[in-house]
């Protein structure tokens, strides 16, 4: 059982560092020297390897290089090169592995691949001396600060922004930049959303499963917040994409049937309301994460996110509706919430 306030927890403090560290990274030149040096190298694709939570940050970046910069994105499969040992050929691409702690040993082996065929590469990590920020040509540090709860929130944020920031300096966009400066102040503002989860929480106690939906940039925060989901209240979370939703798993709604839905206004808005109107009339419980009015009319538990959020951004914002709702429900459900059961900060996988 937990035994102190879900609010005093290591992880509602790092949650709540979000919009200071997302300020200090704004500000690091690291990422214009790096994105001058990948110009030089004129990739034609780019390759992101990762695990977890970096995983999903990577998910954010495919749409993110494919919109801005009309760079094919690829995920890496690292088990292939440790596993099989049989690396794929890189030529004319870019190799980026991702890891907070920097000691992913499958990714670090997706690099080290990389390098021998003379490709460059670069590491996203919270830990300059790690071996993946030796290994790489270059290192874009998150400046996090150690992160000490088990479930990522503030690395993972951090991530995103790094991707964000990396990509507003390789298409030399100022709107992308303004865009950026924003974030801050909006991420303040969504750590409001806290005091609405912690009094509707409860309701989630006896929950077992649960949906997530997103799409376009959101679908890495319906990842991320399955994700959150699973190694914080140990429900079964199922991530879709809206489109994929639609080919076949919505078949398994059914009344009361608990569905969190990420929409923000943009591109992908539309589409959302469209399957979110539907859910409801199938009379799921419906959980949304939007700053649209029309979208949080149809919610059970409407979790209003600031007002101005490009949607390309959404994602750094939206995700923290996720992490403060995985929160509150594993305290109303007892568990321990700077240690879930059977988990370590650093896991390896080979």
């Amino acid at each position: 059982m937990t035994d102190i306030s879900p609010a005093d927890s290591i992880l509602a403090h790092e949650i709540r560092q979000q919009p200071e560290v997302i300020a200090r990274l704004l500000s690091q030149s690291q990422f214009a020297q790096v994105a001058a040096a990948l110009r030089a190298a004129k990739p034609s694709y780019i390759v992101l390897a990762a695990r977890g939570s970096s995983d999903n940050a990577a998910r954010y970046a495919q749409y993110l290089f494919g919109i801005h910069l009309g760079i094919p994105v690829a995920l890496a499969a690292p088990s292939i090169s440790t596993l099989y040992q049989s690396p794929p050929r890189y030529r004319d691409a870019v190799v980026i592995g991702i890891s907070q702690s920097g000691q992913a040993a499958d990714v670090l082996q997706v690099l080290k691949d990389a390098a021998a065929q003379g490709v460059p590469t670069v590491a996203i990590t919270n830990a300059p001396d790690s071996p993946m920020a030796q290994q790489a040509d270059y290192h874009l540090d998150l400046c996090a600060e150690p992160e000490r709860s088990i479930a990522a929130t503030k690395t993972y944020t951090a991530q995103l922004t790094a991707f964000a920031l990396l990509a507003a300096h390789l298409a030399e966009d100022g709107a992308l930049f303004a865009d950026l400066h924003q974030l801050p102040e909006l991420l303040a503002r969504a750590l409001d959303i806290a005091s609405v989860i912690a009094e509707r929480a409860e309701r989630f106690r006896f929950m077992t499963r649960c949906v997530v939906l997103g799409r376009g940039y959101n679908y890495a925060t319906a990842f991320e917040i399955a994700l959150k989901i699973k190694e914080l209240t140990y429900v079964i979370a199922e991530p879709y994409s809206s489109a994929d939703f639609r080919h076949g798993p919505k078949a398994m709604v059914e009344e009361d049937f608990p569905i969190i839905a990420i929409m923000p206004d943009g591109a992908t808005f539309l589409d959302m309301l469209a399957l979110a109107q539907d859910m409801r009339a199938r009379s799921a419980d419906l959980t949304v994460i939007s700053a649209n009015p029309e979208a949080l009319a149809l919610a059970h538990l409407p979790l209003p996110m600031p007002q101005g959020v490009p949607e390309w951004l959404s994602p750094i914002v939206s995700v923290v509706a996720g992490q403060f709702l995985a929160m509150y429900v594993a305290a109303v459900k007892g568990n321990a919430l700077d240690a879930p059961r059977g988990l370590s900060k650093v896991t390896q996988t080979r």
